[in-house]
């Protein structure tokens, strides 16, 4: 979606083939989160400012996408936590995340939302967080006022050619630029190969609830994201401990955003290894709803609905994975958790190597 929104700033008429009957996989399947603060250092976290900064921009012109510049907490319950999460903040790395550490009081006035047993945090005022569910929709419908694009659905590419791709009905699509977005199937097409070794899939798993009464004014995360997250490296995160049996079985970190509707998402979780159980397993979820309730210091209202995901990482380290097919043909998947926080990058920076920009 990203790549058709910056091919019709620069000036192409966009025809955008969706596999699905509509956008069903990870880019629905997620928190929204805008998440500077976590971004390694170097090509990444530039990726995620450049994104920040276009995410806002075109926030602006298209309300529905729900931008809302929140900036997140990362909040430590044991002394250990507070000692890395204080390291941290000390590091150069914090100041070019506008990071800095919060006493257990700040933390409360920054979000008054947070009243459980909490020992300070790390407060992040670049992070912020849109509309999964409607981003995309909101996007589409403002690209199709301007007579620009057109969206087609149920179109699933099974080939490419010169300046083309074929779909499923071998229906045959040229253009003078082709991006080719797989996701998660970037191996399901033929000539894919090389670009395919780079990359995994990766299952998550998250729920939402009903709508809480309080209102949270930033998305939280708990300490265990400072294991997941690479910007955390640049500090020794030994006091953290041993995660605890569900948590390490699961690859697991609490990441809470409230919806424009008044609901909470929380996840997630992480598997590498396939083939991913087709089950919704309870004792991550279990432990995610009892970890927020301990951050909230209040129970939680009734899980609305659960659900299950798979993206694709590189597993190289890179931000994405892109490579150009066949001539002006150029595939891009693979930018995993970075999903949603770099993809306004991602597909500029798409444009500069087919030497559009």
């Amino acid at each position: 979606m990203w790549h058709a929104v910056e091919l019709c700033r620069s000036g192409f008429t966009v025809t955008h083939l969706e596999a699905d009957a509509g956008p069903v996989g990870a880019s629905v399947r997620n928190f929204g989160l805008i998440w500077v603060s976590g971004r390694r250092t170097g090509a990444e976290l530039d990726a995620a400012e450049r994104s920040r900064h276009r995410w806002e921009e075109v926030g602006h012109d298209i309300p529905g996408i729900g931008f809302r510049a929140t900036g997140s907490l990362t909040v430590a319950c044991t002394e250990g936590e507070r000692k890395v999460m204080e390291e941290f903040a000390h590091h150069p790395d914090a100041a070019a995340r506008s990071i800095t550490f919060v006493e257990p009081d700040e933390l409360v006035t920054v979000n008054p939302a947070v009243r459980g047993e909490v020992a300070g945090g790390l407060h992040c005022t670049q992070d912020a967080v849109v509309e999964p569910r409607l981003a995309l929709g909101a996007m589409r419908d403002y690209l199709s006022a301007r007579n620009s694009y057109a969206f087609h659905p149920g179109r699933r590419m099974v080939g490419f050619e010169d300046h083309a791709v074929v779909d499923a009905t071998g229906l045959r699509w040229d253009a003078d630029l082709v991006i080719v977005a797989t996701g998660a199937a970037f191996d399901h097409v033929p000539g894919t190969e090389v670009l395919a070794a780079r990359l995994r899939r990766v299952r998550l798993q998250m729920l939402e609830t009903a709508a809480f009464a309080g209102t949270l004014t930033t998305s939280l995360a708990d300490a265990d994201s400072l294991r997941y997250y690479p910007a955390y490296d640049v500090v020794p995160l030994e006091p953290l401990g041993s995660q605890n049996p569900v948590a390490a079985a699961h690859n697991l970190q609490l990441l809470l955003v409230q919806r424009a509707d008044g609901g909470l998402t929380i996840g997630d979780t992480h598997a590498y290894g396939e083939p991913f159980d087709f089950a919704l397993a309870e004792d991550p979820s279990l432990e995610l709803l009892a970890r927020a309730e301990r951050l909230l210091g209040s129970q939680l209202p009734p899980v609305a609905r659960r659900w299950e995901g798979v993206y694709a990482q590189c597993t190289d380290g890179d931000v994405c994975a892109r490579a150009e097919l066949s001539p002006d043909v150029w595939m891009v998947t693979g930018p995993g958790g970075r999903g949603m926080t770099c993809s306004p990058a991602i597909a500029a920076d798409t444009l500069t190597a087919a030497g559009v920009n």
